[in-house]
């Protein structure tokens, strides 16, 4: 709790706003108030679940033909914390692109979404993913992938959404 109480009140870095959401309806609120009253889709990680433990969850999976990358200029993202209520840290950030990545285990066709920053120089430079690939702040772009149960908004205004079975949208 602490964690989600400190996030939620330290600055924002230069070139992002942030925001933690505590509700379904302040969440659009903030994603509107960043991206437009446009329509927007929500995107996510979605990972088939139906016929596995949660052992078999912590499996490789394969990325997969077919990558859709977001043309909308903006993105927020909503990464769910750990509190005894609905919690979301959502953030809108400068220099990041946003991709939808098809991905396979035991031929599910599960789905990913993934945000690349390309700017970094900002973050803070003990951030733990600076350690994990040995480089430093502001040098490379880092790419993640979102988990299950956060969300990535974006702008409708492009004809490019995919209808393939494997991208998955949440909301239209």
């Amino acid at each position: 709790m602490k964690e989600t109480l400190d996030l939620c009140e330290s600055p924002a870095i230069k070139g992002e706003t942030r925001f933690c959401a505590t509700s379904l309806e302040s969440m659009v609120d903030f994603t509107t108030t960043q991206l437009g009253t446009n329509s927007l889709n929500v995107l996510s990680t979605l990972v088939h679940q139906e016929k596995r433990s949660k052992q078999q969850l912590d499996q490789s999976f394969v990325v997969q033909p077919g990558i859709v990358k977001m043309e909308s200029p903006a993105a927020v993202a909503c990464h769910s914390k750990l509190y005894p209520y609905a919690v979301f840290y959502c953030h809108k950030t400068m220099d990041s692109r946003s991709y939808i990545v098809p991905l396979m285990a035991e031929e599910d066709g599960s789905s990913a979404a993934v945000v690349c920053h390309d700017d970094t120089s900002h973050w803070d430079p003990r951030h733990a993913i600076f350690k994990m690939l040995g480089v430093e702040p502001g040098t490379k772009p880092i790419c993640h992938f979102l988990p299950p149960h956060h969300f990535l908004w974006v702008s409708k205004q492009q004809p490019w959404l995919p209808t393939s079975k494997n991208i998955s949208l949440l909301a239209s």
